[in-house]
């Protein structure tokens, strides 16, 4: 027997979560539920749906932090649903990695042909949100950084110039593209910037001066996390 798709409802709403179950389970879905941002995020991780279904008004976090987290580590389809129908909140979350808003109240019969379309734009896998090589170990979901047994604790913008590092293992990533995806598009002639933060990674990562590097110069294009055994 084929195994049914995974759906995650997160939204703190009980009626809804009914509705939308009872609607996911008759589409032959099988059906999660968590009630705030952080029991979401934990179900992702847990049970790795192919579909989220997301509220914005959660009593922990906004959702748009709980989208903005997920997008770190995971690409599964995630559609918005919210009674806040203003244009910039729709494109904020757009822009934030969502596959789609629908507004609050919601025509079950057009939610569900969305949620076909998502599936069908989707990756059919969830990334893996620990990385794990040599002794560096990089927990997305957690937020947590270690060197074998010890935590290495790095600022916002250490961590988010690792994370677009590690997303991209064994790959070049240009100057341009860090500068960009870090600190923004009016940031990319900084390259000093860069130089700076890749120093600081270092001091913090290559702590065994024996081993081989972590973070490797393509001189004059880039950066490469290393995937060698180190």
């Amino acid at each position: 027997m084929k195994p049914k798709r995974i759906a995650l409802i997160i939204d703190d709403e009980k009626q809804i979560r009914r509705l939308l179950r009872l609607a996911l389970e008759r589409a032959d879905y099988q059906v999660f539920e968590a009630e705030t941002g952080q029991g979401g995020l934990d179900e992702i991780v847990y049970r790795r749906p192919e579909i989220v279904l997301l509220d914005l008004g959660l009593p922990d976090m906004d959702g748009m932090k709980v989208l903005r987290a997920l997008r770190e580590w995971s690409d599964v389809a995630v559609v918005i649903l919210s009674v806040r129908d203003d244009p910039e909140d729709k494109v904020e979350a757009l822009d934030a990695g969502a596959d789609d808003y629908v507004t609050k109240p919601f025509d079950t019969a057009e939610l569900f042909a969305r949620i076909r379309a998502t599936q069908r734009r989707s990756l059919t896998e969830t990334a893996d949100p620990v990385f794990q090589s040599g002794a560096l170990c990089v927990d997305f979901a957690a937020r947590q950084v270690r060197l074998g047994d010890v935590e290495i604790k790095l600022t916002p913008t250490e961590y988010s110039l690792l994370r677009v590092l590690v997303q991209n293992a064994g790959k070049v990533v240009t100057h341009r593209q860090l500068l960009r995806t870090v600190w923004g598009e009016k940031a990319e002639s900084q390259a000093q910037y860069l130089r700076v933060y890749v120093t600081h990674l270092r001091k913090k990562l290559e702590t065994d001066k024996k081993a081989l590097s972590l973070i490797k110069t393509e001189v004059g294009i880039g950066y490469r996390l290393s995937t060698d055994k180190f």
